[in-house]
């Protein structure tokens, strides 16, 4: 199933591309954004990723190392929207662009906290709201029971977002910070922040297959291009280098 603006959508598959740019090559972007595209239905949202690991850090030793297959296993949440989604973000990497897929739960965040306390399986929440993607939920109790994972890290930033024709989609992340304690889904003081230079903002592409021609010359003009960005494998980097500081 492909992209929609309906933020309950439960399965993803498209091709993704990430940029890092900086505020004016956002600027200059945004003109020819705005011109074609419209706003996401969740234009501006505040992202809260939970991302579940083994105590090694198992999952994103792997992703980093840019295997053609990899999997990771999160809880998302917004600002100000008390659901959660478990979603397995599956990535498959060939001879051109990525393939991302991403299946999911939909569960009330007093029923998350249960799940992520082991208190209840994935399987039990999903029978109590009564969702028919009863096969995504056991394949979230696999992972966790398999590979032993639990909450690591929280990843949280601002998004602002466009859709366009053919499931065309740009959202813009900033203002990227993390912590690996008290993993709930709000922000804190302390949280630290990933960014320290120019570009610090993480403009992200999906689409269909090809991108329209008047994206590919604004990014050509502004001299954007892809960059192998994971936000959460970039912070886990940083996380390691901290600790061995």
């Amino acid at each position: 199933m492909l992209y929609n603006n309906n933020m309950d959508i439960k399965i993803f598959d498209r091709v993704e591309k990430k940029y890092l740019i900086s505020a004016k090559q956002q600027k200059e972007i945004l003109r020819a954004v705005k011109r074609i595209m419209q706003r996401d239905k969740y234009h501006h949202s505040s992202v809260f990723n939970i991302y579940f690991d083994t105590d090694n850090y198992d999952l994103i030793i792997k992703s980093i190392e840019h295997p053609e297959f990899k999997e990771k296993l999160r809880a998302r949440s917004y600002g100000g929207y008390d659901k959660v989604f478990l979603e397995i973000k599956t990535k498959l990497r060939g001879k051109g662009p990525s393939l991302g897929y991403k299946r999911r739960v939909l569960l009330k965040l007093e029923d998350y906290e249960k799940f992520a306390a082991n208190k209840k399986t994935a399987v039990e929440l999903a029978k109590k709201e009564q969702q028919s993607d009863l096969q995504i939920a056991k394949e979230v109790d696999y992972l966790v029971e398999y590979l032993k994972l639990k909450p690591k890290i929280l990843v949280h930033y601002d998004r602002t977002s466009f859709t366009g024709e053919d499931n065309l989609r740009v959202t813009f992340d900033e203002n990227l910070s993390y912590r690996t304690k008290n993993l709930k889904f709000f922000k804190k003081a302390n949280d630290k922040h990933y960014f320290n230079n120019e570009k610090n903002i993480i403009m992200e592409i999906k689409a269909n297959g090809v991108m329209p021609l008047w994206l590919v010359k604004t990014l050509s003009k502004e001299k954007v291009y892809p960059s192998s960005f994971s936000k959460i494998g970039k912070i886990y980097e940083l996380i390691r280098k901290e600790k061995h500081v």
